[in-house]
Formats: C-alpha cells, sequence, structure tokens
C-alpha cells in the first residue's frame, strides 16, 4: 500500500473510532398545576419556538379537545392555529391532567429540517374554559453553550424548566 493509501486508511479509522458530535437537544418541563373549583376542565396547551424575527419555526405539542376553543389560545391561534391547520392536525393530542410532563426538541424545523445557530423563544401558552390564560416565554441561544432557565408559576401553567444541553 502506498504513503498515501495508509494515511488514508489511517485518518478513516480515527473519525470512525472518534466519538460523534452529541446533538443539541432543548428539553422542557412543564407542569399543569391542580386548580381547586367546582367545575375544572382540563386546559388547551401550545408549546412552540419561533425565531428572532418572531415567525414560528417548530410546534413542539398541541394538547386540545374541540378546536373550536383554540382561538382562546391567542398568541398560538394568531401565530399558528388559524393558518397551519395541517400542522395543527399533525401535532394535537388530547389534553392532560395536572401533572408534570416532559417535552423535548431537537432543533428541526416543522419541515423536518435543521434550524441554523442563532436566537429562539420558547412559548409555552395554556387557556382553559372557565378558567383563565397564562402565557410564558423564554429566549435561547440555539447552538451556542449548554442553558438553564427557570419560569414562576403562573395562573394555569406551574413552574417551567427548559434546559438546553
Amino acid at each position: 500500500m502506498h504513503t498515501k493509501g495508509v494515511i488514508v486508511v489511517f485518518l478513516l479509522s480515527l473519525l470512525l473510532m472518534a466519538p460523534a458530535a452529541k446533538a443539541q437537544q432543548l428539553t422542557i418541563s412543564l407542569e399543569l398545576p391542580v386548580i381547586e373549583t367546582a367545575q375544572y376542565y382540563r386546559p388547551y396547551v401550545a408549546v412552540w419556538v419561533e425565531d428572532e424575527t418572531q415567525q414560528s419555526v417548530r410546534l413542539i405539542a398541541l394538547w386540545r379537545k374541540e378546536p373550536d376553543w383554540l382561538k382562546d389560545i391567542r398568541r398560538f391561534w394568531r401565530k399558528i392555529g388559524r393558518s397551519e391547520t395541517e400542522l395543527v392536525d399533525a401535532r394535537t393530542g388530547a389534553t392532560r391532567t395536572p401533572g408534570r410532563y416532559q417535552l423535548s426538541w431537537d432543533g428541526l424545523d416543522d419541515a423536518g429540517k435543521p434550524v441554523p445557530a442563532g436566537e429562539y423563544t420558547l412559548f409555552v401558552e395554556a387557556s382553559r374554559e372557565q378558567g383563565g390564560r397564562s402565557l410564558q416565554r423564554q429566549s435561547f441561544q440555539w447552538g451556542g453553550p449548554a442553558q438553564q432557565f427557570n419560569q414562576p408559576a403562573m395562573p394555569e401553567l406551574g413552574e417551567l424548566k427548559i434546559t438546553l444541553n
């Protein structure tokens, strides 16, 4: 084998032995609080990411029952709900009972393509029939160092923990 061939084989073997770069992931731990009321309805919840121009890049989750009430998740409705019906149908899941839930985002947009590094904002919005509405938002730097954020509880959303690793 020629010297060039040995070098190529050596470099390929180094690449195969090198640990794969760990993909970045945003982990969202959200809580739906127990609300003591005579008539409790499970909240509708939307979780999505917007870029620095306030354009939605990824709808992570949507928990709902009846489509008629989606407009009560106001920011979500204006940004995604009224115009992206196929996406809404694809990401819709059932409403959830009070408790802690974990979601994640792998940096792919709604078309399945990686988003570029940059400034993004995570939105978590909840609205409950005969109840209130809460909107939490957290800016973060995608493609940068690990980050961790905690948002305090709101009337319809408990504490929100966000980890980017």
